[in-house]
């Protein structure tokens, strides 16, 4: 059993005319990293390893995350591989993973996120909004034969305000 939890990055702000990459979260998405992190202990798995996209306001919303769930930020890997919104390229990314890893965690982006989602759950889902956290379930071994999920959990900022 592989267990996979995606999170899109924290809403980020757009004032500062920066490239991409370096965009960093606004106030809202502070806010909402520590209120959905903070409220997901029920639905994450006792060992797990955490990825993040390179990008700051994927890397930032981990370091939230992490601090809130006890995370060793020092543990979190950050992968260039993960800066991508082609779910083919992030699916690709989670086949990679080391098959003694049972759990992964992962920060990226959109449409990525949701289109790998509704490739693989069970639940459609429009958009996964900024924040927004998708747990899904593998029934296999093996990260590299993952094919369909059971979606186990879906969470969302605006569902907890």
């Amino acid at each position: 059993m592989k267990n996979l939890i995606l999170i899109r990055h924290a809403k980020s702000s757009w004032k500062a005319p920066l490239q991409d990459i370096d965009r960093p979260l606004d106030q809202r998405g502070m806010k909402d990293a520590h209120l959905v992190s903070l409220n997901i202990r029920d639905f994450i798995p006792k060992t797990y390893l955490l990825w993040s996209s390179i990008a700051k306001r994927a890397v930032d919303t981990a370091g939230i995350f992490a601090q809130n769930i006890l995370y060793p930020i020092q543990d979190i890997v950050y992968k260039e591989d993960l800066y991508t919104f082609d779910e083919k390229h992030l699916e690709k990314c989670i086949k990679s993973c080391d098959n003694t890893i049972d759990s992964l965690i992962i920060f990226g982006h959109n449409p990525a996120i949701t289109n790998f989602v509704n490739k693989f759950g069970t639940v459609l889902i429009d958009n996964v909004p900024t924040c927004g956290f998708v747990s899904l379930q593998f029934d296999t071994d093996y990260w590299e034969k993952i094919e369909k999920a059971k979606t186990k959990k879906i969470i969302v900022p605006k569902d907890l305000k």
